[in-house]
């Protein structure tokens, strides 16, 4: 089974193919070019590498949230529109869960976070009660840092940090929980390709591929032009349920 991962929910662009053998190629970029520019070529280069022809590939897996609105979007319609031309599935996963998944086994918490700007981050909080499990405590939220760091002060627990918010927010979360706090290195930070390919692999074993018209980003909060619009044209706004 071979299955190509996408992920370009961050500044971040990374695809890799997985297969039972394990992960057999990756690229990631992190420069100035925007991941319309960079995706495409990175697809190519690591199917060449990987698998004789592209008709071998079982799914496409693609990092679905949340993050970048418009890194969401370039990687989910990539992975539709690729997954609809071979006629394959989808697998929509969770970035801050493939944030997680590489860290799984241990011994601690595992707390992803990504910058969403207005002093805010996306998070959540997962644990891992044997090598083999993985389940998410709290989230996916988009959440002020002193709040988050209130919830993980409660669970007093040993809790290991990744995600592109540890540069900014790290120092707030290891004053507020000491010794408690530990924080995954730099080659860890960023949503890697090779852990979503590798969490589709796992999701297609079990059969849970989608049609890729079927597949959605999982944003957590709206944009800001959503956000303007239903300011302006919906009674009571943002607060309307």
């Amino acid at each position: 089974m071979y299955v190509l991962g996408i992920e370009t929910a961050t500044q971040v662009a990374s695809v890799a193919v997985a297969s039972d053998g394990g992960i057999l190629a990756e690229r990631m970029v992190h420069n100035q070019r925007t991941h319309s520019v960079n995706l495409l070529p990175m697809i190519k280069a690591v199917l060449e590498e990987s698998v004789e022809e592209r008709r071998c590939l079982d799914g496409i897996a693609v990092s679905s949230g949340p993050g970048s609105f418009t890194g969401l979007r370039i990687g989910m319609s990539t992975a539709k529109a690729l997954a609809a031309v071979w006629n394959i599935p989808v697998v929509a996963v969770p970035t801050l869960e493939a944030l997680a998944f590489v860290l799984k086994g241990h011994g601690r918490l595992v707390c992803p976070i990504l910058n969403a700007r207005k002093n805010e981050i996306y998070a959540a909080i997962y644990d891992y009660p044997d090598s083999d499990s993985m389940f998410c405590l709290h989230g996916p939220v988009a959440v002020k840092p002193g709040e988050l760091a209130d919830l993980l002060f409660e669970l007093a627990r040993p809790v290991t940090f990744t995600g592109d918010a540890t540069g900014e927010f790290g120092q707030l979360f290891q004053e507020r929980l000491g010794e408690k706090a530990r924080f995954a290195p730099l080659s860890m930070v960023f949503p890697r390709g090779a852990a979503v390919a590798e969490l589709g692999l796992l999701a297609l074993r079990e059969g849970r591929g989608s049609d890729p018209m079927d597949v959605k980003p999982e944003y957590v909060r709206v944009s800001e032009a959503e956000a303007a619009w239903l300011r302006k044209n919906r009674p009571g706004g943002l607060n309307k349920q």
